[in-house]
């Protein structure tokens, strides 16, 4: 059975054979020992609350616990930009005419921004190839916004999720190759290190502050602003159905889409509900087992968060799980918990 949970001291190893599978492209997740150190003990602080909230890094495993194995990482990080610059380029666009000569003109335009300092973000987010099916990438996906909806006092309105930008099938970014390089003059898995250990001076130093005219790259790269890596696209939607949207912000290297949203807007905000674990709930639905549908449940805890995706149907704010679903959580009859549909349902029409 499979458990999203906490990550704790003694996940390094297996987060280091997970960091290890995922390639160029995300920076937050890195095959380095000391720097997935350092940030599992900052994660293991933050679910301790020994440090402060905009600092905190939480981090969760996907857990088989048939096997012990690690089967994929996501997080949450509380704040970015407040201690190292967080860089994107703004899409804008520049209008120039002339009456005289009838012409009309509007150009986009990259802007190097900080406009999304101090914002949450969701990062890090890798499932196991091996893993990849039913509803494990949804489960591990959503289990963030259900840990924001039981504990929302800690994070900040604003919510973001850099995505990683489309590669060629060599690895190579086609939006680095035809801006980036030409400032940084290395490649761009060497930048894509060097951000990874947060050695971000170098943005500053050596990328142009004025407006960048998009007509002026080549084609290849100007396709691709906005789009994901192919291995992203899942993750893309669902997000989006979380309730994140992309609002004209991209990666400065790759130029993946930043997708961002209202904490107070989410799905989940709206829709998890508290539930009391009950044995005779089962019972009461007896006659509406049929609607069934999976639900991800978790548990109240901050310094044990888990999750886990059932098949339910919650009813008169009381749920019904089995003993090993209640083991995987913790938890015990007469606890508390949170529930959200695993799918967005459609919502009537006013």
């Amino acid at each position: 059975m499979l458990v999203v949970r906490a990550i704790n001291a003694s996940d390094l190893d297996a987060l280091y054979g997970l960091a290890s599978q995922v390639g160029t492209g995300m920076t937050t997740l890195k095959p380095d020992m000391k720097m997935l150190g350092d940030r599992l003990a900052i994660a293991c602080a933050s679910f301790a609350e020994t440090i402060a909230p905009e600092k905190r890094d939480y981090m969760f495993v996907m857990e088989d616990t048939d096997t012990g194995r690690l089967a994929g990482v996501c997080a949450i990080k509380g704040a970015v930009g407040l201690e190292e610059p967080f860089y994107n380029y703004r899409i804008g666009t520049l209008v120039h005419s002339s009456r005289e000569l009838d012409v009309f003109t509007r150009m986009e335009t990259l802007y190097l921004s900080n406009d999304l300092t101090g914002s949450t973000e969701l990062c890090s987010l890798f499932l196991h190839p091996d893993y990849r099916s039913g509803n494990n990438g949804k489960l591990l996906s959503k289990s963030r916004f259900l840990f924001i909806a039981q504990f929302p006092h800690l994070f900040t309105e604003k919510l973001i999720a850099e995505m990683r930008g489309y590669q060629a099938p060599d690895g190579s970014s086609p939006f680095y190759e035809g801006l980036g390089r030409h400032f940084f003059k290395m490649d761009f898995h060497h930048v894509d290190d060097l951000t990874s250990l947060g050695k971000k001076s170098f943005i500053a130093e050596l990328m142009p502050r004025q407006p960048m005219y998009v007509a002026y790259l080549p084609d290849e790269a100007q396709e691709v602003i906005g789009k994901v890596h192919l291995s992203t696209a899942p993750a893309r939607r669902l997000l989006e159905q979380e309730g994140l949207h992309f609002e004209g912000y991209v990666d400065i290297f790759d130029a993946g889409p930043v997708l961002q949203a209202r904490v107070s807007e989410l799905r989940a905000m709206r829709d998890s509900m508290p539930a009391v674990l009950d044995a005779e709930a089962a019972l009461e639905v007896c006659g509406d087992l049929a609607q069934a549908e999976p639900y991800l449940v978790s548990n109240t805890d901050l310094k044990d968060f888990r999750m886990i995706v059932t098949s339910a149907n919650p009813h008169s704010g009381k749920i019904a799980l089995d003993d090993d679903e209640l083991h995987l959580l913790r938890c015990h009859h007469g606890d508390t918990v949170r529930t959200l549909s695993l799918n967005p349902r459609k919502h009537p029409h006013v």
